[in-house]
């Protein structure tokens, strides 16, 4: 008795979102302004997640017969997920109205995509990991065409459905192949006999497929090609959950998944696959970037850029690596939800103002937006003592440690180019004269969102020591 009252206590996290989306259905259902309700009623389901994720961090367990796994970094990836969710919703509460997508379901969806994510974060069997990622990305191609009146959001709604079920197919081919030899999709038996399937090339190319699938969902080059498009089409809050929200789900099971490899016990095999990927994303996506004049497609290439830096921790194959790359997800979750955030507030109806120009003069418009997107744009950049400098500094020991020296000098080059378009952005917006004139609509509940956003930023900037201590203690 008392072990079924511990574990469902360990499956709080999930049990509250799976209630949380049923009373959502309830209100969207039988009371007619429900968009009204469920932006609060989700940030308060939201945030006692997160909460809760994190008060228990340090208690560790597995349970649903071995398939799901709680508390560690598994908390620590709820939290963000959560936190992260709770920030969009903040942000979608006046910025739905100008979209033209006020309705209900938008939060219902959100909330649907965050149980998915939660499933991957937690997984312990690759059917696990399978059905986590196809709640949470049937959620996202809803959540992509919300506003089916806008042909923009129908042609990202429609990309990113075709492509994502093309990457559903290597994942799916993937498992297959790697039940097929290891037979079974338990993620601890599956390790405990990797020294004897490595040498078995039905299940390295399982786990090709099944990376190369989950290359597509964290957008890495070369499967990178919805992106900018996605990004564009979709609305702002959105694009940036899906930056944020659905890249640090993926890294979640790529972490799951290949951990096996990261503990030094075997050689990292797959070490030149993703060594050249990170390279190629890291240098596509910072000098793709520069070309860019809409700020959303700016930001989409820069996110291809960052998913290499990520990757290169998992080439490095270490403790330090898989540690780095946590910490980066939560940096990286708050900075680009803060930049998507301010975009979100400045953008006029029928999307205007979203091209990079219009930021000019923004610093007389208004002075705290345009501090709080220089905080954003010299985190994204990597400048001390911002939260995205100790990311990339922690990613790049990792490689050092493994003697991948050089991929580290490529990251570090790769930032350098980053730094042009981001800071191209802070001279628009304090040493540029306006070039047209446009009203600000206020948003209490956004303006909220992005200033916690920036005080996140600039928390883990200050304390990134003891971030990192406690997501390494549970490697």
């Amino acid at each position: 008795m008392l072990n079924n009252i511990q574990e469902f206590y360990n499956i709080l996290p999930l049990v509250i979102i799976g209630t949380g989306i049923l009373i959502s259905l309830c209100i969207e259902m039988y009371y007619k302004e429900s968009e009204k309700i469920l932006p609060w009623f989700s940030i308060i389901f939201f945030l006692a997640t997160a909460f809760h994720a994190l008060a228990n961090v340090n208690t560790t367990s597995v349970v649903m017969q071995n398939m799901y796994a709680t508390g560690g970094n598994v908390n620590i990836f709820i939290f963000i997920f959560n936190f992260g969710a709770a920030l969009v919703s903040l942000l979608s509460v006046d910025y739905l109205k100008k979209y033209g997508a006020y309705f209900g379901e938008f939060y219902i969806l959100l909330q649907i995509s965050v149980l998915g994510m939660m499933f991957m974060a937690g997984a312990k069997d690759l059917f696990m990991i399978f059905l986590g990622l196809e709640v949470m990305s049937v959620s996202f191609y809803a959540l992509a065409g919300m506003n089916r009146k806008r042909l923009s959001a129908n042609e990202a709604a429609l990309k990113y459905f075709l492509l994502g079920a093309f990457a559903t197919g290597f994942i799916v081919y993937g498992i297959a192949l790697i039940y097929g030899s290891a037979h079974t999709t338990s993620l601890d038996l599956i390790a405990s006999n990797f020294p004897q399937l490595q040498t078995n090339m039905l299940f390295i190319t399982g786990i090709l497929l099944f990376l190369i699938g989950f290359s597509f969902k964290i957008a890495a080059f070369p499967f990178h090609m919805w992106v900018p498009d996605v990004y564009e089409g979709t609305s702002t809050t959105v694009a940036g959950l899906f930056s944020t929200g659905g890249k640090a789900a993926a890294f979640s099971a790529i972490i799951i998944t290949l951990g096996f490899l990261f503990s030094g016990a075997v050689r990292n095999i797959f070490e030149p696959y993703l060594a050249v990927v990170a390279v190629l994303s890291m240098l596509f996506g910072s000098i793709v970037a520069i070309s860019q004049s809409n700020i959303k497609r700016m930001l989409a290439y820069s996110s291809i850029s960052h998913a290499g830096y990520m990757i290169i921790g998992l080439a490095a194959g270490n403790h330090d690596g898989i540690a780095g790359i946590i910490f980066y997800l939560a940096a990286y979750t708050f900075m680009n939800l803060g930049a998507f955030g301010i975009i979100s507030l400045v953008e006029g109806r029928d999307e205007t103002n979203l091209d990079i120009k219009s930021y000019s003069g923004l610093a007389s418009r208004s002075p705290m937006l345009a501090a709080l997107l220089a905080i954003f744009m010299f985190s994204l950049a990597g400048i001390p003592p911002f939260a995205g400098f100790f990311g990339k500094y922690y990613i790049f020991i990792a490689a050092i440690k493994s003697h991948l020296t050089w991929l580290a000098i490529v990251g570090v080059l790769s930032s350098v180019i980053s730094v042009y378009f981001y800071l191209r952005i802070v001279v628009l917006m304090y040493f540029k004269e306006p070039e047209s004139e446009f009203v600000l609509e206020k948003s209490n509940a956004g303006l909220l969102a992005v200033i916690i956003s920036a005080l996140l930023v600039i928390i883990i900037g200050v304390a990134p020591g003891s971030i990192i201590s406690l997501i390494s203690s549970f490697l």
